[in-house]
């Protein structure tokens, strides 16, 4: 049974401040439901040799690590920390797999120096219609492919910003760069100077990368369901997010943001 909103801050306090290990499993327990979710939303189709439960018990270690991590001092719910975690664990899961066919790898690394090529000859994205020629592909093949370049290298702002499996000290998570606006430490002005950075690049986003990443990192939407708002294709809807990635690790770059992979 869920916990109530006084007996979940009472837990927390007895877990921060106490340190009980009983409050930690009543934490845990009390938001296991995140890791169905984002397992869900993350993974619509199971790999070959994988099977649901092996997300979700990635995702769990993902939940705890979230758990031990979180400060309830800081302008930030829970619930929307632990959703990045729990999507970090289960993305490095599917990574230390390696569950892509070493022929399709070759493709998407084809695709890949494809977009990078037709977009600084054209100044603008290429579409798939120009994909296709210049890759000799059918359109539906360089449509797949694009779907799967989401679900095979899912990289997200936290990737970008931190890179690495997401352990140890330096490792910077999004949604920690979005909070603490009035930070005066050093350490805090640190992140101030990343948030500012990070906001700047999603600014100079073309509209509808922009677009899609408020809907998929501040609203929840799943890649189809971001596909129905914009009224295009799943895989379009891949396509800019890879891009808007690729964009913002070249903008932080630029601005010698010292964390970007």
């Amino acid at each position: 049974m869920p916990l109530s909103p006084e007996t979940l801050q009472r837990t927390w306090i007895e877990y921060k401040v106490y340190k009980s290990p009983g409050a930690r499993s009543e934490l845990i327990n009390h938001y296991s439901y995140l890791v169905k979710i984002t397992s869900g939303r993350l993974v619509t189709s199971v790999p070959n040799g994988l099977d649901r439960d092996d997300l979700v018990s990635a995702g769990v270690i993902g939940l705890i690590k979230a758990v031990d991590q979180y400060d309830p001092t800081r302008d930030v719910k829970f619930e929307t920390y632990a959703i990045a975690l729990v999507r970090g664990a289960i993305l490095e899961m599917l990574r230390d797999e390696d569950w892509v066919p070493r022929s399709i790898r070759e493709k998407l690394k084809a695709l890949d120096k494809a977009q990078k090529h037709l977009e600084k000859e054209y100044g603008r994205p290429a579409d798939q219609r120009e994909l296709s020629n210049f890759l000799g592909m059918s359109e539906k093949e360089v449509s797949d492919l694009l779907v799967r370049v989401g679900k095979t290298n899912v990289y997200s702002l936290d990737d970008v910003v931190g890179g690495g499996s997401g352990e140890g000290e330096d490792h910077i998570h999004f949604i920690e760069m979005i909070v603490d606006e009035d930070a005066d430490t050093e350490d805090q002005m640190d992140g101030k100077e990343l948030r500012r950075a990070m906001s700047a690049g999603v600014d100079r986003l073309p509209e509808r990368e922009r677009l899609v990443i408020a809907l998929y990192y501040f609203e929840g939407l799943t890649f189809k369901e971001i596909g129905k708002v914009l009224g295009v294709s799943e895989s379009r809807v891949y396509q800019l997010h890879t891009q808007a990635m690729g964009r913002l690790r070249s903008y932080l770059k630029d601005e010698g943001v010292p964390h970007v992979a």
